[in-house]
């Protein structure tokens, strides 16, 4: 191709690695020729050359494709397409179901970072946890990136260190204290006490029950956070707190259950949306009318919370912006491997609907 535009090898190289340093008439000389001969640059090539793919990792989890799907999901049933004979499509009998499958927190800080990647450049190569490969996918996949995001539970902390060591690793997760990666995350503690105290100071609930466990880390920071505001009104302060058990669903995924003779508080605060319309069904399948008798709030701001009936009050994580931010701290630790863990930590927001008791908005 260089002897077709009568450019050398090494300006060929240069127009496709660093164009602003290659004049716009060379460029569209070399450009002109690639196109006459059909010719794509290869990444292999270019990280053999500079170290470098272009591609960045995520390593995620998936609520929804846990199974193949050439079968009707839970709760479907056949309708006719419309126009074609004999042909058949599945669809819910109740659209909200689909709500608490899709999109999730993880689907909306992945979009973050697509859009991020696609803004400077990057491609992104998503994969996760396997019982059949292990941990071998995430180093197959930190073998063909330049710096990899994690999310929290999908592989131990000794992995990602050792991963962390080659390449740059964001996990998205407040992190343990002996951690030595780079994370991005949000002010779970602040915003779990201020949707706390809005309940205790706009609603006047002073029985209140936190529900949810202390794993991952995210978890133990918004059961602190629920503590501080009990604390600041002087009211009782739980040592631990509810960890409900679970079960499966027919869809595969993970519901809380609620002991059946268990008194009810004044509100259940939750430590995600997903465990917050769990307990709004139990309730409402137990005759419970919410928020009259009950106040529930949840933390994460997924999109099934503003289509359940009554609306969930919650705190709403800035997810997208969470995903963006994830591709600047690897983009600036693989400018400079020397650059120290980075620790990047954004604000919520209290999200205030029917289910604490204040009014719905028109």
């Amino acid at each position: 191709m260089a002897k077709h535009a009568g450019v050398s090898i090494a300006t060929v190289s240069m127009t496709f690695r660093r164009p602003d340093r290659v004049k716009q008439s060379t460029r569209d000389l070399v450009l002109a020729a690639a196109r006459a001969l059909h010719y794509v640059p290869s990444a292999s090539a270019r990280g053999l050359a500079d170290g470098r793919t272009g591609v960045l990792g995520l390593f995620s989890f998936d609520y929804l494709l846990s199974g193949e799907f050439d079968h009707p999901l839970p709760g479907a049933v056949e309708q006719p397409e419309a126009g074609l004979t004999g042909s058949v499509s599945f669809v819910r009998e109740d659209p909200n179901e689909w709500c608490r499958e899709f999109p999730l927190y993880v689907d909306e800080i992945q979009r973050g970072m697509e859009l991020a990647c696609r803004q400077l450049g990057y491609a992104l190569m998503i994969g996760g946890p396997s019982r059949t490969a292990g941990t071998t996918m995430v180093t197959d996949i930190a073998g063909r990136v330049d710096g990899l995001a994690v999310f929290p539970q999908t592989l131990p902390t000794d992995a990602l260190e050792r991963i962390a060591g080659r390449i740059p690793v964001v996990a998205i997760s407040e992190p343990p204290e002996d951690d030595r990666l780079s994370h991005v995350t949000i002010d779970n503690r602040g915003g779990m006490r201020a949707v706390t105290e809005h309940l205790i100071r706009d609603h006047g609930r002073r029985d209140l029950l936190f529900v949810g466990g202390l794993n991952p880390a995210e978890g133990r920071a918004r059961f602190a956070g629920f503590r501080d505001a009990l604390r600041a009104a002087r009211l009782r302060v739980p040592r631990k707190p509810m960890v409900p058990a679970t079960h499966g669903t027919p869809a595969g995924r993970a519901a809380v259950a609620l002991p059946e003779q268990l008194p009810l508080p004044e509100a259940f605060v939750c430590a995600t949306d997903d465990v917050a319309l769990d307990v709004l069904d139990i309730l409402a399948a137990r005759g419970v009318r919410v928020p009259d008798q009950v106040a529930v709030t949840g933390f994460d701001g997924i999109v099934a919370g503003r289509v359940v009936r009554p609306a969930l009050t919650t705190v709403r994580q800035p997810m997208v912006e969470m995903g963006r931010l994830v591709v600047d701290v690897l983009r600036e630790r693989i400018a400079d491997p020397a650059r120290p863990p980075d620790f990047r930590q954004l604000p919520v927001q209290v999200v205030l609907r029917e289910s604490c008791g204040c009014p719905p908005r028109t």
